[in-house]
């Protein structure tokens, strides 16, 4: 690692999630300074919770953009071309001042951009580097996707074009399941991050917790992980905290054990398993207030209380005002 690189990693606060030694991620990180020193637009793809945002940034900052903006759209929230339109004027200028760079475009799930957004974002993209073609984006691109675009073209919902013109280089990032090994120092990352922001001392994770941790398959990835942490800070007791997971290891282990259930027994069990992760989602969403959470899910608070009953989730942490 060059010193520019590993001075501006000690600047930044995820340095830690980037710096991984897994096997999984290592080549993926030996490559991004080469990488951001070039102008080739960036696509970078993963599950969900993965760190994608993360990586861009660090590549703006490596970059000779890194003097300007670093400019992300969530494609999600772009309904037509004229919430596009506007974005992409405002990058379109090249330099804003003689030692201002045009900085970086982030484009945040790509994949939802309806047809007529693509088609606009295709006639302002250049065939090759930024200063060729008949494109006027003088910003580098960088784009994010949880999907797979080849089956997204198949289906007639994302354009080759504009697929072949911005995975320039790609980037796979590996999920935290293929690298379990990490997981003690993101865990360590984030208990510091939001004990100090609680002015709380760090709790301490005992070993046998730890391998709750490492049993656990993580379907949301490095945010399922922080989103533990933040309940072990709440808490300030990690078993209390991991109790679901410790759960449902268990339970995946009896699984093994016991004949298959029924084809009713899996769907109801689906079921719950759907209600729960709404539930607990639209808690994080409110800040653990129950009145709140019930009013976004639509359903009456008696009914959100009797399943909470049945999910048994901890009280503690929660609040009925509004």
């Amino acid at each position: 690692m060059d010193a520019k690189t590993q001075q501006v990693l000690e600047l930044t606060p995820e340095s830690s999630l980037i710096l991984g030694n897994s096997r999984a991620i290592h080549p993926i990180n030996a490559m991004i300074p080469e990488i951001a020193g070039t102008e080739i637009p960036v696509l970078l793809t993963g599950e969900s919770g993965i760190g994608k945002e993360v990586y861009a940034r660090w590549i703006h900052r490596l970059s000779k953009h890194s003097n300007g903006p670093f400019m992300k759209v969530a494609c999600g929230t772009l309904d037509s071309e004229s919430f596009l339109e506007p974005v992409l004027r405002n990058v379109q200028s090249g330099r804003n001042h003689e030692e201002q760079a045009a900085g970086t475009l982030f484009l945040d799930g790509i994949e939802e951009l309806d047809l007529a957004c693509q088609r606009l974002l295709l006639s302002v993209l250049p065939e090759s580097g930024p200063n060729e073609g008949n494109g006027t984006l003088r910003a580098r691109l960088l784009s994010a996707t949880s999907a797979n675009l080849e089956k997204e073209i198949e289906a007639g919902r994302f354009r080759p074009d504009l697929f072949f013109r911005i995975n320039g280089a790609v980037l796979r990032l590996p999920p935290l399941r293929k690298r379990k090994d990490e997981i003690p120092a993101l865990l360590d990352f984030f208990l510091s991050k939001y004990a100090g922001e609680s002015k709380k001392q760090k709790p301490a994770v005992r070993p046998e917790i730890m391998n709750v941790l490492s049993a656990h398959d993580w379907p949301g990835n490095i945010r399922e992980l922080e989103n533990v942490a933040k309940r072990i800070v709440a808490l300030s007791d990690a078993q209390l905290a991991t109790r679901d997971l410790a759960k449902a290891s268990k339970g995946l282990t009896r699984s093994k054990l016991i004949d298959p259930m029924s084809l009713k027994d899996a769907a109801r069990a689906a079921l719950r398993r759907t209600e729960r992760e709404m539930i607990l989602k639209a808690l994080e969403r409110t800040h653990w207030n129950r009145k709140r959470a019930a009013e976004e899910l639509q359903i009456s608070y008696k009914s959100f209380l009797h399943k909470l009953k049945q999910i048994d989730t901890t009280d503690s942490m929660m609040t009925e005002e509004s």
